[in-house]
C-alpha cells in the first residue's frame, strides 16, 4: 500500500490528557433492540425534532442535544518513573532506581446504549488503557465509577460500563443514549461539530468541516488510503475542528446531530494547523455492538484462571514486517490435551483476535483471557500459512483451566519469552 506520510517533523498526538503534579502530557431508525440481546443501540437521528434536511440545525442546537450524550472520563494510572534521588546521588554513584506514581488522566466519551444492568459508553482505547480507576462524569456533574467493559487496542476502541442500580433516577432522567450516524455519506467539505472533555475541563465544543476522509493510521502515522486492504487498520475522518488533549473519545456530529466520528488525535507542529482525525463510526459500529452486548464476566470466581493451551510470542510490527507474518499471537507449541489441541490449533498460526475484538501481543491476550473462566468458548481468530502468504479463519476453542507452573519456550527465531496461555 503506498503511504503519502505527513511532515517528518510532525507528531501525532493521541488527544487523552494526562497529569502528575502540576505536569500536562498529551498522548496520546428509532431506537432498535436487537434481537436476542436486551441491549439499545441508538442509530436513527432523534435529535432532528422534525427536521429532516442536512443542516437543518445550527451549531448550538445541536449542542443542546448532543450534549447530554456526552460524558467526560478521568483515570487514574500507575506508573513507573525514574527516581530522582537514585539516579542523582550527592557523589554522583546513584543507581537508576524506579518508584511508582499515580496519574490522573482525562478524556471523553459518550452513551452508546443499555442493558438491563449496564449504561455503556464507547470511548478511546488509549483514554482508559492500563487505569486502575475509571470514573463517568454525566452532563448534569454527577460523576460514578466505571468499569472496562471491552476494548480493541488496533481499533482504539474501549467500552465502559457503570451498573444502572447505582445511577440517580434524575440522572437517569437527565442523559440519553447517541444517535449513530452513516459516516460512509460524508463529504468533504460538510460541516461537523466536535463535543468533548478538552483538557480535562468538562464539555465544550468546537466546530470545522470535513477536510478529508479515508485517512488511516498505521505505526502511528497518518496515510491516505484509497484502497485499504489491511482490515485493522483504523479509518479517519480529517477535520479542522479542534480536537485537543482531553477530547479523545468524544463525538464528532453532522449537522443532524448524528455522531459520525469518534475523536481521537491531532497532528502536532508548529508549522501544522487544523489536523485532527476521528475514527469513522461506520468502521467501528459492529465492534462496538459487540464490545457492548457479549456477556461481560468482570472478576467472577472463576475468571482469569483459564487459558488456551498454548505456548505463544508476540509478533510486533517490526517482526511482522521484517518476516512477513501477521501481527499477533504465534503459536510456538500446543499442549497435550488441551482445548487448544482439540480444536485444531498447531504451532505456526498466528492468533489475531478473540471473541472479535482483534490481538496484538501475549499480553493483550492474556488480559482478554483473564475475563473468562475454565469450560468457556472462545472464537479465535487465526492466520495460518499457506502456499499464497497466509489465510485468516476463526477457530471456536474451549478454555481449560490453567496451570501454576508457567513453562518458557525455545525461541530460535525471535527474542521475546513466551508463556502458556
Amino acid at each position: 500500500m503506498k503511504k503519502t506520510v505527513i511532515k517528518r517533523a510532525s507528531a501525532l498526538v493521541m488527544c487523552a490528557l494526562l497529569t502528575a503534579g502540576t505536569c500536562v502530557y498529551a498522548n496520546a431508525k428509532s431506537e432498535e433492540k436487537h434481537e436476542n440481546s436486551p441491549y439499545i443501540l441508538s442509530t436513527v437521528d432523534t435529535y432532528n425534532a422534525g427536521t429532516q434536511n442536512k443542516g437543518g440545525m445550527d451549531v448550538s442546537d445541536i449542542a443542546e442535544a448532543a450534549m447530554p450524550s456526552v460524558v467526560s472520563i478521568t483515570t487514574k494510572t500507575i506508573e513507573e518513573v525514574q527516581d530522582y534521588y537514585g539516579q542523582y546521588s550527592f557523589f554522583g554513584f546513584g543507581s537508576y532506581g524506579s518508584q511508582p506514581r499515580e496519574v490522573d488522566g482525562a478524556g471523553s466519551g459518550f452513551i452508546i446504549g443499555q442493558n438491563d444492568t449496564e449504561l455503556m459508553c464507547v470511548t478511546n482505547y488509549h483514554v482508559v488503557k492500563g487505569a486502575e480507576q475509571v470514573t463517568v462524569t454525566f452532563n448534569d456533574g454527577t460523576t460514578y465509577e466505571a468499569a472496562t467493559r471491552g476494548y480493541d487496542s488496533a481499533k482504539d476502541i474501549a467500552v465502559v460500563s457503570i451498573p444502572l442500580e447505582d445511577i440517580d433516577e434524575s440522572t437517569l432522567n437527565a442523559i440519553k443514549i447517541a444517535t449513530l450516524g452513516d459516516s460512509d455519506k460524508l463529504r468533504i467539505g460538510e460541516q461537523v461539530v466536535a463535543i468533548g472533555n478538552a483538557l480535562g475541563y468538562g464539555q465544550s465544543v468546537t466546530t470545522g468541516i470535513v477536510s478529508a476522509l479515508n485517512r488511516v493510521m498505521d505505526d502511528n502515522m497518518i496515510s491516505n488510503s484509497d484502497n485499504v486492504e489491511d482490515k485493522n487498520l483504523t479509518k479517519l475522518i480529517q477535520t479542522d475542528a479542534a480536537i485537543n488533549p482531553g477530547n479523545s473519545g468524544g463525538a464528532l456530529l453532522n449537522m443532524d446531530g448524528e455522531v459520525i466520528g469518534i475523536n481521537s488525535a491531532k497532528t502536532a507542529d508548529t508549522n501544522v494547523e487544523g489536523m485532527c482525525y476521528a475514527i469513522a463510526i461506520s468502521d467501528v459500529t459492529d465492534l462496538i455492538e459487540n464490545l457492548a452486548t457479549k456477556e461481560y464476566k468482570g472478576a467472577s470466581a472463576n475468571s482469569g484462571n483459564a487459558a488456551l493451551g498454548i505456548q505463544g510470542l508476540t509478533v510486533d510490527d517490526k517482526t511482522s514486517e521484517a518476516y512477513g507474518i501477521p501481527k499477533g499471537v504465534m503459536i510456538n507449541s500446543v499442549n497435550e490435551g488441551s482445548g487448544a489441541e482439540e480444536a485444531g490449533l498447531v504451532k505456526g498460526m498466528v492468533i489475531t483476535g478473540i471473541d472479535g475484538t482483534s490481538v496484538s501481543s501475549i499480553e493483550e491476550l492474556k488480559d482478554k483471557l483473564s475475563s473468562y473462566a475454565p469450560d468457556d468458548v472462545v472464537t479465535l481468530t487465526v492466520e495460518s500459512m499457506t502456499d499464497g502468504g497466509y489465510t485468516e479463519s476463526e477457530i471456536e476453542v474451549t478454555l481449560m483451566e490453567s496451570t501454576a507452573v508457567q513453562e518458557e519456550a525455545n525461541t530460535p527465531v525471535f527474542n521475546y519469552g513466551t508463556k502458556d496461555y
